[in-house]
């Protein structure tokens, strides 16, 4: 593999050359690589588990950096009897959830299965099932690119919103200005997970929404039903070649639903006034069925088509074999179109998009 092609190191495997690679896989190294960017003027790319990013096939032009840091490390009990947990920002986000657990710390176990590092999930503040990284996130190391410093931003300095945060706010075209080195969470030492806050995982598991289960087996069940929609990724399956959700779920006014079908999917948000729809639910009825192609995108069987929506979950865009990051941002354009045709609602996409745009 020639580890300057992009495309490789990315789930959805897209994207073409960087002018510049460098691989840090100490925390010194990672700092180092960003101040000499800084100090060339070159633009820089933070690129870890390759998740979250579609990357255009003519390259990057500045420097990517890899970071490839390792490491968790069990902490000390906090003052309110939690267990602090330390990870390094490059460490593959399931097996630091799976690392936990095994040392009898609950509070991850919803988020078992998400592909990537650790240090992207406070950028994106990456949630599933009722779960999200704001819910146990302690504080975040972090290198600020305008001083030169390494600070501590802990839960509140870094404005968690719904997939949202300030490190997200302030990255532009994937170039953070605070570039994560490291994440640090505060457990529970017990058995039992956090509250199963979503209804679907609470009825996998026998209990009602609100309350707690056996640790293991909700990670157990939730790698089951992130297999089961093709969201964990599987080098075997091309239906997993994606970022996951490709699509946030839009939140609105709550005067929307007026203009939806009886039934549509809603469920309430901090915000007053507002509800989150289900982005898959819209997809779906605007007539996108799960396994969606163009033609010469949609798939194996098609001269030169290489993307589709995923054959188990509408809300992934996949790549069938070969796909372009145009294939891939063919069947988003396509579908952010249909849906604002059919409903009035914009969607907005979760992975960020480099060099290349909607």
């Amino acid at each position: 593999m020639n580890t300057h092609m992009l495309a490789p190191l990315t789930t959805t495997g897209v994207g073409g050359p960087a002018a510049t690679f460098v691989r840090a896989s100490t925390q010194e190294q990672v700092v180092a690589a960003v101040a000499a960017a800084q100090d060339a003027g070159a633009d820089l790319l933070i690129l870890a588990g390759g998740s979250n990013l579609v990357i255009d096939d003519a390259g990057y032009g500045g420097t990517v950096l890899q970071i490839a840091t390792e490491g968790v490390a069990i902490g000390e009990e906090l003052p309110d009897g939690r267990v602090r947990v330390d990870i390094a920002a490059g460490h593959p986000w399931d097996d630091a959830v799976a690392q936990t657990l095994a040392a009898g710390l609950s509070g991850l176990e919803a988020l078992s299965g998400i592909p990537g590092s650790a240090g992207a999930t406070p950028v994106q503040n990456v949630g599933a099932y009722g779960s999200e990284v704001a819910h146990t996130l302690l504080e975040a190391k972090v290198y600020e690119r305008a001083t030169g410093r390494t600070t501590d931003l802990d839960n509140e300095a870094l404005g968690f919103g719904y997939r949202d945060s300030m490190l997200k706010r302030t990255t532009l075209n994937g170039s953070p200005e605070f570039v994560v080195l490291s994440v640090s969470f505060a457990l529970e030492r017990r058995p039992e997970s956090a509250p199963i806050r979503y209804a679907e995982l609470a009825r996998t598991l026998g209990v009602a929404a609100g309350e707690r289960a056996d640790a293991a087996a909700v990670r157990t069940k939730v790698l089951a039903l992130r297999a089961s929609k093709g969201m964990v990724l599987d080098t075997a399956d091309r239906d997993t070649y994606s970022t996951g959700s490709f699509f946030t779920n839009p939140i609105v006014p709550a005067s929307v639903l007026d203009a939806l079908p009886d039934g549509a999917p809603n469920f309430p948000v901090a915000q007053p006034g507002m509800v989150k729809l289900s982005a898959a639910w819209l997809i779906d009825k605007a007539g996108f069925a799960k396994g969606f192609g163009l033609p010469g995108t949609a798939g194996e069987a098609i001269a030169g088509g290489r993307a589709t929506l995923s054959t188990k979950h509408t809300l992934a865009i996949t790549n069938r074999g070969d796909a372009s990051s145009a294939d891939i941002l063919a069947i988003a354009r396509a579908v952010r179109a249909g849906v604002k045709e059919r409903f009035g609602i914009e969607l907005h996409n979760e992975p960020l998009l480099i060099g290349c745009a909607l």
